[in-house]
């Protein structure tokens, strides 16, 4: 299929962004850039070091944080070299696989336990799961004005199979208190100072959500031992939540008696304002709440955006859907700006937490420039806004419709 260079919208934010400044110029200078961008370093090669995919984006490579673009997530289960990197620290370095622990602890618990990870794999039953993970911040470079923080486009989101064993078993295996708020993790990877004593990112969740049927301590991705950017040995997946709670190489669990302060925790990380508020607005930190649900969301994954096509053929397109909810009830398309909308094919997910996929056959009046739209609409009646929803300091939440440019000659 032949494509052509879209002028697309985000375009210009993008060149708004001085994150993207350099790259934009081609250059080696440095300049002033905003909290948390670093120069990318070219010898450092994601898909030497890590086997990706080579047309994967590096957004920031101290720590590492890489997306693929929205045609590469076509596979309705996401292979490793197509999966998103989102880290907060360095890769583990060194790692003992035969002395890995997993030690649970906190003021909710009777008696801190620990366990070997072939403990955990002869202990438990095992479980497999298809789970959406997708950074809180996938999206930002939409928001205008920009906010800080790695510009993701919209590929920062996977849906990989995931095998481990349940946290509430392991949980349960412990014993609890009556009092337990929140599950907080602790993890091997290094802080960007390399001083031991500080932890790189250290999340949690509620309670209720650590033991629910879908969480899961894992070590298997995709039928094979989790890659080491993605967590090897051993790493909590908590899908529906924002994928920064789902710890990779994951050394302990805390069982709290409040909500878990660890670091990134506490706002302005992974949090929005309590109220909305206008573009541009600050927000001080005791009127933001922590994001817990992550919010319907749809992507085409075929075709390319600028794909070109005859006068008078049809365009079959492709993608997936997902929410932080339960499911997703109907997805739709549209080629008149969101005027009208016909209905997707949509395929049940493999379980709660797995993205759907959907496909639609597309007809044009005649010739000219389109774009299509996505949108899905899960079971309780939420659907995606048509623009960037909910201006916020840090960039989070834009689950805003997928489009693509179609031009047909």
């Amino acid at each position: 299929m032949n494509t052509f260079d879209p002028s697309d919208r985000r375009n210009f934010i993008k060149k708004a962004s001085l994150g993207s400044f350099a790259a934009l110029l081609g250059t080696d200078i440095v300049f002033a850039l905003p909290k948390g961008y670093l120069p990318v370093a070219l010898e450092n090669d994601p898909q030497k070091l890590f086997g990706k995919h080579k047309d994967l984006i590096v957004r920031n490579n101290l720590p590492w944080n890489v997306e693929p673009p929205a045609h590469l997530l076509d596979d309705k289960i996401t292979p490793a070299d197509k999966m998103f990197i989102r880290n907060n620290g360095l890769v583990p370095e060194n790692i003992d696989v035969a002395k890995w622990i997993l030690t649970i602890k906190g003021e909710a618990i009777d008696q801190e336990k620990t366990y070997t990870l072939e403990e955990l794999k002869t202990k438990f039953p095992r479980h497999t799961y298809h789970l959406v993970l997708e950074c809180g911040g996938n999206g930002r470079s939409e928001f205008y004005p920009p906010t800080e923080g790695n510009q993701w486009e919209l590929g920062a989101v996977s849906c990989a199979e995931w095998t481990g064993v349940r946290l509430k078993d392991i949980l349960a295996d412990v014993g609890i208190k009556s009092n337990a708020v929140y599950v907080g993790f602790h993890a091997a990877d290094l802080h960007l100072s390399r001083d031991a004593n500080k932890e790189a990112i250290s999340r949690g969740i509620p309670i209720d959500k650590a033991r629910e049927d879908e969480t899961l301590v894992a070590f298997q991705m995709n039928g094979k031992d989790i890659p080491l950017v993605h967590g090897h040995p051993l790493r909590l997946i908590a899908s529906g939540f924002p994928a920064s709670v789902s710890g990779k190489w994951l050394t302990a669990l805390s069982v709290r008696d409040r909500v878990h302060d660890g670091e990134k925790m506490a706002p302005p990380s992974y949090s929005i304002p309590c109220d909305p508020v206008e573009a541009g607005a600050e927000v001080a930190n005791e009127n933001m709440c922590i994001i817990e649900k992550m919010p319907v969301k749809s992507l085409i994954t075929y075709p390319k955006s600028g794909a070109m096509i005859k006068e008078n053929a049809t365009l079959g397109i492709r993608g997936h859907a997902w929410t932080g909810e339960s499911r997703i009830t109907k997805t739709e398309y549209s080629i008149d700006f969101g005027a009208t909308w016909k209905p997707c094919q949509l395929e049940r997910g493999k379980n709660k937490y797995a993205w759907q996929g959907f496909e639609a056959k597309v007809d044009f009046p005649k010739k000219g420039y389109y774009e299509v739209w996505v949108k899905a609409t899960d079971d309780s009646g939420m659907s995606q806004p048509m623009l960037t929803p909910g201006w916020n300091p840090k960039g989070y939440l834009n689950n805003a419709c997928h489009r693509i440019a179609i031009k047909v000659t």
